[in-house]
């Protein structure tokens, strides 16, 4: 009768229509629904900057207290009425703010953080809050999502220019909870020099966030950690360090997960990227196991840096080169470096793709194989785990995820910072077996 009276009253002053209907229906449900939600969307803030609109709005602490006290607060949706006829509980506004002020306080505290960033539009929308069903299988771009291509853009636009880090997705194991948080940033800004400061700060901001929390370990993801931006986290460990929560890049495991999926009997690979931290730490890994590694870079001097790192014996496992025709004969491609589908076709019939690269390169060659990014399965015990990482399957994360996990499960004290330590590979590989953690290939 609530909702009828009003409704036919416009038909009967001859004011009815269908918008007006659905308009009246769906503004009411939403106001009932939220006010018996005991969730705050409006933050006391705003009441106090425009005091007008506590009278206009109700909210579910509002409600709450017309179930404690039932002699007040009576209106559904404009405490106004409530405040004309003295019925209004005095106690409203100082709980609500109260209320929102303290959000998050009493919260469960995360052991893990991994710092994500946005990839780009498309992928924006591969999230849970967006569409739960969609966010729970692997990303690929879709047909129904270019409708809302426009919309997206204008959203992360304003985010952009407003937004904080804020958080994406949770999981538990073992009695812990890991969180996913975004730095509401595309990829592609990470490659603009005047955007790095508003970056680093956004990132920054971040980590400091999390040791007010008590978090344990963050990991920063893909772009985050880029070393051209802050080293690999070295910046905000130099300017920080008393921090407590320990930084991780996750790169050890990363690179653990790439030499572990080379055969043994692997005699040559071509790596690209190879002067890169990944690259570093992986071709000095392989020269250790007498792998020749033909390393493309135009760059002799940091070709010979990465060489003197190797022990004596093993430097002439490594080999420089400075032209993909190098390897037209080589099998084994590593990728830390996008290869373009006219590079690709010096690669032999039947060569085997592994990467490191984000974005993935593109799957041009028919008659060759191409790996996923670097990941790991998560322990079969984990609990709550909604929706997949990019292009991942569900339960499946990225390395450099996985070894942020590790590092929190193993309760290590050092930040993990920098150029890989090559000496720790088999060590966090061992760690991450050790914990349930599976490698998606078949060693």
């Amino acid at each position: 009768m609530v909702i009828g009276i009003p409704i036919m009253g416009s038909i009967l002053m001859g004011s009815g229509s269908t918008s007006m209907i659905y308009g009246y229906v769906l503004g009411f449900d939403f106001m009932r629904c939220m006010g018996h939600s005991n969730v705050e969307v409006i933050h006391g803030a705003i009441f106090n900057k425009l005091p007008f609109l506590r009278y206009l709005i109700y909210t579910p602490t509002y409600h709450s207290l017309h179930h404690s006290d039932m002699g007040t607060n009576f209106c559904l949706f404009m405490p106004l009425f409530d405040a004309m006829w003295n019925t209004l509980n005095s106690n409203s506004w100082q709980l609500h703010n109260k209320i929102t002020s303290n959000s998050g306080e009493n919260g469960r505290v995360p052991d893990f953080v991994f710092l994500a960033h946005i990839l780009d539009v498309m992928s924006a929308m591969h999230i849970a809050f967006v569409n739960r069903s969609f966010a729970s299988i692997s990303f690929s771009t879709r047909i129904f999502l270019l409708p809302f291509w426009p919309a997206t853009l204008m959203i992360l636009l304003m985010m952009w220019a407003w937004s904080k880090t804020f958080l994406l997705t949770f999981y538990n194991l073992r009695g812990r909870l890991y969180q996913t948080w975004v730095v509401p940033r595309f990829g592609f800004q990470y490659f603009l020099p005047f955007a790095a400061d508003g970056i680093n700060k956004k990132i920054e901001e971040a980590i400091l966030k999390a040791d007010r929390m008590g978090v344990k370990v963050i990991s920063l993801a893909a772009l985050n950690k880029n070393e051209a931006l802050n080293g690999g986290g070295t910046l905000f460990v130099n300017k920080h360090p008393q921090l407590k929560v320990r930084v991780c890049h996750g790169n050890t495991l990363s690179a653990a997960v790439i030499v572990k999926e080379i055969p043994k009997d692997v005699k040559e690979v071509f790596l690209t990227g190879s002067t890169s931290k990944l690259g570093r730490a992986i071709a000095l890994y392989l020269c250790r196991r007498h792998v020749r590694v033909l390393m493309l870079t135009s760059s002799t001097e940091r070709f010979q840096k990465i060489q003197k790192e190797a022990p004596t014996d093993t430097q002439n496992y490594l080999v420089h080169v400075t032209k993909y025709q190098a390897a037209q004969n080589c099998k084994i491609w590593i990728a830390g470096k996008w290869i373009t589908p006219w590079e690709q076709r010096w690669a032999p019939s039947g060569t085997h793709f592994h990467q490191f690269v984000v974005p993935p390169i593109l799957a041009s060659r028919r008659d060759c194989t191409y790996g996923d990014l670097a990941a790991m399965r998560l322990p079969e015990d984990v609990e709550g785990l909604g929706s997949c990482e990019y292009k991942l399957e569900r339960g499946v994360v990225h390395a450099c995820h996985a070894g942020g996990a590790v590092h929190q499960l193993e309760g290590w004290t050092h930040h993990e910072i920098g150029p890989i330590d090559v000496d720790r590979i088999d060590l966090v590989w061992e760690a991450a077996l050790k914990h349930g953690f599976r490698p998606v290939f078949q060693p």
